[in-house]
């Protein structure tokens, strides 16, 4: 256990605190796992963390065959480790509250159902409890440099793993395929996984957004899109690119190709530290809308990465929040053509202020439109 996730700790406390104002929760329990790994730096599934009101915090985790019955506090952090007969690991979190002193319990709404947030106040019938909302979530937008470095790992192996399958044989095999043998790629290169459902489109599927693959063939004269990630300790980033299958792309394709670079390239260059998220949608909404596709982009033209692969910040056209340096989003403007395919190309980028060189590319795959 590293001291940097005692400092995380001591921060929620303390903001949980500034926030509370006259009425500060004693103790705060988190259920969401992104947000308990960032606290901990331990992926248990179904696990809870109480930072307690005596000041203690523990990590509640249900047995499996390699855990350990319990184990004394390292670097403040107590782990308790339940048999399944004993229940689930937020109400017994909640147990410990009570014993600690706690008056209230902050909890994670958002994550909780209505069931679980019930039978918590049955478990600590004396406890108030207070709505911690997104306060851990607020807390992980802004990332150390341990995670930048685990980010750019994440980065590299997904670029590898890409790299890798354009000097293949792709026509004639299918988008599922494809997509097996990219996160295959991924895994070898040092993944734990992929940090999303990779997706590979071809012909009138490329350039869809959330296209899942299918037993459809590459052809000649296809657009191909992928879009994949990997996921390195946690930490997940993602790229997008589009291809040409053949000996050369359409002029109709060159076209589509570069009005969505041009987009892309000017949400990039928009990425600066204290710069609005809807300004860096904007940038980009606006060069596809001057040609006609306004409405091709969709909700929004990225989010930050981390943790999850879809964190704040949101670049969307009602976000209200601006950048700060050492923010890790995507950029991934895409057109789809109803029928004929389209073009996706999405980053992974670090806010940085001018000074520094600007925004850090961390996805380098070539983003020239190559004919495979």
């Amino acid at each position: 256990m590293s001291e940097v996730h005692v400092s995380r700790r001591a921060r929620l406390r303390e903001s949980c605190a500034a926030e509370g104002g006259r009425n500060p929760a004693d103790a705060v329990l988190v259920s969401l796992p992104s947000n308990i790994r960032y606290l901990t730096g331990q992926a248990a599934p179904g696990a809870a963390l109480l930072l307690g009101a005596d000041g203690e915090d523990t990590l509640i985790t249900a047995r499996t065959e390699d855990s350990e019955p319990g184990r004394p506090p390292v670097d403040g952090l107590r782990t308790a480790v339940l048999a399944a007969s004993e229940g689930d690991p937020v109400l017994v979190a909640a147990q410990f509250a009570v014993e600690s002193g706690a008056g209230s319990l902050a909890v994670e709404e958002h994550h909780l159902t209505v069931a679980r947030h019930r039978s918590l106040g049955r478990t600590a019938p004396g406890v108030r409890l207070a709505d911690l909302g997104c306060a851990v979530e607020q807390q992980r937008v802004v990332k150390d440099d341990e995670e930048i470095s685990a980010l750019r790992v994440a980065a590299e192996i997904t670029d590898q793993a890409l790299g890798e399958l354009l000097e293949s044989i792709l026509v004639g095999r299918t988008e599922r395929h494809l997509a097996l043998e990219l996160e295959r790629r991924l895994i070898d290169h040092g993944a734990e996984g992929p940090a999303f459902p990779t997706s590979v489109a071809t012909g009138a599927n490329a350039g869809l957004a959330t296209h899942r693959p299918t037993d459809r063939r590459v052809e000649e004269g296809d657009f191909l899109s992928v879009r994949l990630g990997a996921n390195y300790h946690g930490y997940r980033c993602q790229v997008g690119r589009t291809f040409v299958i053949g000996t050369a792309p359409d002029d109709w394709q060159i076209e589509l190709y570069d009005l969505v670079f041009a987009a892309q390239r000017a949400a990039r260059e928009a990425l600066l530290p204290g710069a609005s998220c809807r300004e860096v949608d904007g940038a980009a909404r606006r060069v596809l809308g001057d040609a006609g596709h306004s409405a091709a982009l969709g909700p929004s033209t990225g989010h930050g990465v981390g943790l999850e692969i879809g964190e704040d910040p949101r670049l969307t056209p009602e976000a209200m929040s601006r950048l700060d340096a050492c923010v890790p989003v995507t950029v991934e403007p895409g057109v789809h053509l109803p029928g004929r395919g389209g073009v996706r190309i999405d980053d992974t980028l670090v806010v940085r202020p001018q000074a520094d060189g600007g925004p850090e590319l961390l996805t380098i795959t070539t983003k020239e439109l190559l004919a495979l």
